[in-house]
């Protein structure tokens, strides 16, 4: 349930202190904000045209010159022309009036298309920032925090948390300054056409205020049930299509189909309640417009015919009324826009304020050659509180020396490279690298010093020669294909299609378990480093395969320091030394034949292979 109870948060629908640092994100950007809030104040300038020309163009130029009276706003446009000494006939003023409006009209779409652009860029350039940041800071975190936070919940930060601020950037803040900008126009020029009949437009605030507060509060109730239901039906998806084969297997798939539909269903309830909040809105927000419209008709109609305000000033209300109405429909777009921002940027500072555990101290060592010097001394380590996965471990790995580590499933073998990597920092004891603490190294200078191969391969999209190079330009061709004849793969490589440039789809899904290991041995060694890793590398691995590989490696790991993890006995009786780990302890070390002849764990751990093996060639 972890994995969409926290979608299920909506905390406020503003957070001041949020807002703030959400502010901060625009400042790079300030041009195009200067430029954006400008061309919204000359929009809502020109929006103010059309009703304004109605006025003068009914006053001056429709209504018959005996009528009476004019607004005050046709009287200034009247005293306008006489001081330009501007004389039209009717019909050419009504022409004139007409122009201007479709002038208007056009300047109008100009600056909305400017404003759209602006508004548009911006909120791409914000989304780019962020992913940029997010991405930068997932990089930087400790492997620790990817065993705590499932990836479909990251993938959520960078999409569609990062989507919802852009909505808030180009739909909530901007269209709030044009309402705001807009609104203040249409009072303004209200009040100035007749005070009075502003007063009566304005009776009807109160109902709106009502019916918003009541949207307000039940649709933040039914947003929160659909935000739910649908965190709901992404984890039971990504748990079940993640695991479709034991699905199948196990012949779950009715089970499973009846779970969704149970979930599923829960998710359109929720729906169609919300649903039901905004047609309930929308309607009562346009009665209590049309409500203000009929009050305005009907005491601006008696003000007309007590010849207290003139038809263009009635005529100009009407409209201007309805502009005033449209911004304040639009509330419950922009308090759900407004809401699932807070939300989102919540979850995402919340991503970025977490700490990176693992980092590179001031002035850190980063020589310039590494001679694979290893030590462990005393250490003990528990990925969680105090359980111990490694206990006391101290050994010594001298340069170029070939150590093997062996061990039952759970003795702590891969928490040791882990640590020797520093995805992880011991609790007790220390690490040396060349006689100096890890903890003291650059950590990128650390990790280049090492190439690791391990037993489930991890492929790259693109094709084979770039995921030998890793980006890794200063590796040439001719590197990676030295590397790759090293470990054979050259021949298989050759035979696919494209050769090096064969398309690798994801996670290598197109090629064999012993293909990708081969490219993940090219990869190393293409790489040269002082330190080779093999955790479990040749176990997918057929038999001729093992033995083309053993033999390049006995020739490749010549001088290099090196730690060889393996489950098979067979491929590490070379090695210069032998660890046996037991229940988190080193209980044993020395060579194959030391082992054998001590009749301890690892000789054991032999007998057992050895009867398993008699026992397969019995059978065959």
């Amino acid at each position: 349930m972890d994995g969409w109870h926290e979608e299920e948060v909506l905390g406020k629908a503003y957070d001041a202190r949020l807002m703030r640092r959400l502010m901060t994100y625009l400042r790079p950007h300030r041009l195009i904000i200067f430029g954006a809030v400008g061309v919204i104040l000359l929009y809502s300038v020109v929006e103010l045209a059309g009703p304004a020309l109605t006025v003068i163009a009914v006053d001056l130029f429709i209504k018959p010159e005996s009528a009476a009276p004019i607004s005050s706003l046709s009287r200034v446009a009247q005293n306008v022309m006489e001081a330009l000494d501007i004389r039209p006939s009717r019909l050419t003023g009504l022409h004139i009036a007409g122009a201007i409006y479709l002038l208007m009209l056009l300047v109008g779409f100009l600056l909305y298309y400017s404003q759209t652009v602006l508004v548009q860029m911006l909120g791409q350039r914000v989304m780019y920032d962020l992913r940029e940041q997010i991405f930068h800071h997932l990089q930087q975190l400790d492997i620790a925090f990817f065993d705590r936070h499932p990836v479909g919940r990251l993938m959520t930060r960078l999409t569609t948390d990062v989507d919802a601020l852009n909505e808030l950037f180009t739909a909530g803040v901007v269209a709030v300054f044009q309402d705001i900008f807009a609104l203040t126009g249409i009072i303004v020029l209200m009040f100035y056409i007749n005070w009075k009949l502003a007063l009566v437009a304005f009776l009807v605030i109160p109902l709106l205020v009502a019916v918003t507060l009541w949207f307000k509060i039940n649709a933040r109730a039914a947003y929160r049930k659909v935000r739910a239901r649908i965190a709901r039906i992404n984890a039971f998806l990504q748990e079940h299509i993640t695991g479709m084969a034991t699905v199948q297997l196990f012949n779950r798939e009715p089970i499973a189909a009846e779970e969704f539909d149970k979930i599923n269903a829960d998710y359109r309830r929720a729906n169609i309640e919300s649903i039901f909040y905004y047609a309930v809105f929308f309607p009562a927000v346009e009665l209590i417009s049309a409500i203000g419209i009929g009050l305005i008709i009907w005491y601006g109609g008696g003000q007309v015919l007590r010849e207290e305000l003139s038809i263009g000033a009635l005529i100009g209300f009407i409209q201007l009324s309805q502009r005033f109405f449209r911004p304040i429909s639009d509330l419950s777009e922009k308090y759900n826009i407004l809401q699932a921002a807070m939300a989102s940027s919540e979850r995402i500072f919340k991503l970025l304020d977490t700490p990176v555990e693992i980092t590179s101290p001031p002035n850190a060592f980063h020589p310039s050659d590494v001679r694979g010097h290893i030590e462990f001394r005393h250490v003990w380590f528990a990925y969680q509180d105090e359980e111990w996965v490694l206990r006391d471990i101290s050994f010594e790995v001298r340069p170029g020396e070939r150590i093997a580590i062996v061990g039952h499933t759970g003795a702590g073998k891969t928490t040791i490279t882990n640590l020797l990597l520093r995805f992880y920092d011991v609790q007790k004891g220390q690490i040396l690298l060349d006689g100096v603490d890890i903890r003291r190294w650059d950590v990128k200078r650390l990790r280049r010093a090492f190439a690791i191969v391990l037993q489930d391969v991890f492929l790259f999209s693109g094709d084979i020669e770039s995921n030998i190079r890793l980006g890794q330009e200063s590796i040439d061709r001719a590197r990676i294909e030295r590397a790759a004849r090293e470990v054979h793969a050259d021949e298989f490589i050759r035979r696919l299609p494209g050769g090096y440039h064969e398309p690798v789809k994801e996670r290598g899904a197109t090629l064999s378990t012993g293909q990708k290991q081969l490219i993940a041995f090219a990869r190393a060694l293409a790489f040269d480093p002082p330190i080779l890793i093999l955790d479990e590398a040749t176990s997918n691995i057929d038999t001729q395969t093992e033995m083309l590989i053993q033999d390049a490696l006995e020739r490749l790991l010549t001088g290099r320091t090196s730690l060889i993890i393996a489950h098979r006995l067979s491929t590490i009786q070379h090695a210069d030394r032998i660890l046996v780990l037991h229940k988190g302890r080193l209980r044993e070390m020395g060579t194959h034949e030391e082992l054998l002849k001590r009749r301890g764990i690892y000789y054991r751990l032999y007998q057992l292979q050895y009867k398993d093996q008699e026992a397969a060639v019995a059978g065959d």
